[in-house]
C-alpha cells in the first residue's frame, strides 16, 4: 500500500503490497468460534423476545442423520437425511412459522431419549408432541401407533381396524409414509400382512434396522 508524501496530491494506491498479503493471509478465512458466539446470542435474543417458533438441530444415529424440530408445544418433526433436511426446514417455515432457528437446547430431551432408544435403554418415548402437521384420519393413525408396543408389529389392516376404518388399509399406508415423527412415533412397527417389512419414509434399510434393534432387546 502506497502512502503519499506530505502535501502530495492524486489518487492513493490502496492495492496490497507483498507485506500486506502476508498480513491478510494470517487471518482466518472464517472464524467458526466467533460465528457460533454470534449465533448463540441470536438464539438467546430470539427466545427472550418470543421470536423463536421452531428450533431445530441434527443428530447422528445408526439410521443416519436425523433432523429434529420442536415448537414450544413439543417435538413437531423428525426427518431422515433422505427426506432432504433443507426441504423439510422450508416446509416447516411455510406450514408452521418462518421463524426457524438452529437452537439445540430445546431439543435436548428428544436427543437424550432417542440416544437411549438406540442404545437399547428406552422402549417408550416420553416427550411432548406437536401433531399439527397431521390431520384427519392420518392423525388418528399416528395417535394409535405408540400403542403398538416395543418389539411388536401390526399389519396395515390391523391398524386400519384399530383406527376405526377397517377398509382404509391403503390410507394407513399413506399415514405411515407421511408420519411427521418417525422413530418417536413408531410407524416402523406397521408391516404387511405377510410379515414383510413394507415401505418406509427413511428407506427399507432404516426400517429393518429399527425392527432388528427392537427384536434384539
Amino acid at each position: 500500500m502506497k502512502v503519499p508524501a506530505t502535501g502530495a496530491t492524486g489518487p492513493v494506491d490502496t492495492a496490497p503490497g507483498d507485506g500486506d498479503l502476508g498480513l491478510f493471509a494470517a487471518l482466518p478465512a472464517t472464524d467458526a468460534a466467533a460465528q457460533e458466539r454470534l449465533h448463540s446470542r441470536l438464539v438467546d435474543g430470539a427466545q427472550r423476545d418470543g421470536l423463536l417458533d421452531v428450533a431445530y438441530r441434527t443428530l447422528e444415529t445408526p439410521v443416519g442423520s436425523l433432523l429434529l424440530a420442536a415448537t414450544e408445544e413439543g417435538l413437531v418433526r423428525v426427518a431422515y437425511d433422505v427426506q432432504d433436511h433443507a426441504a423439510v426446514l422450508a416446509d416447516l417455515a411455510e406450514r408452521v412459522s418462518p421463524r426457524v432457528l438452529r437452537a439445540p437446547d430445546r431439543l435436548e430431551p428428544a436427543v437424550r431419549q432417542i440416544e437411549e432408544y438406540f442404545e437399547g435403554r428406552r422402549t417408550r418415548f416420553e416427550l411432548a408432541l406437536d401433531l399439527r402437521l397431521t390431520k384427519g384420519f392420518r392423525r388418528e393413525v399416528i395417535t394409535h401407533l405408540p400403542d403398538i408396543g416395543y418389539g411388536r408389529t401390526e399389519s396395515y389392516a390391523q391398524v386400519a381396524a384399530a383406527a376405526g376404518s377397517p377398509r382404509a388399509v391403503r390410507a394407513v399406508g399413506t399415514a405411515c409414509a407421511t408420519n411427521p415423527l418417525p422413530v418417536v412415533v413408531p410407524c416402523h412397527r406397521v408391516v404387511r400382512s405377510d410379515g414383510s417389512a413394507g415401505g418406509y419414509a427413511g428407506g427399507a434399510e432404516a426400517k429393518l434396522t429399527l425392527l432388528s434393534l427392537e427384536e434384539a432387546a
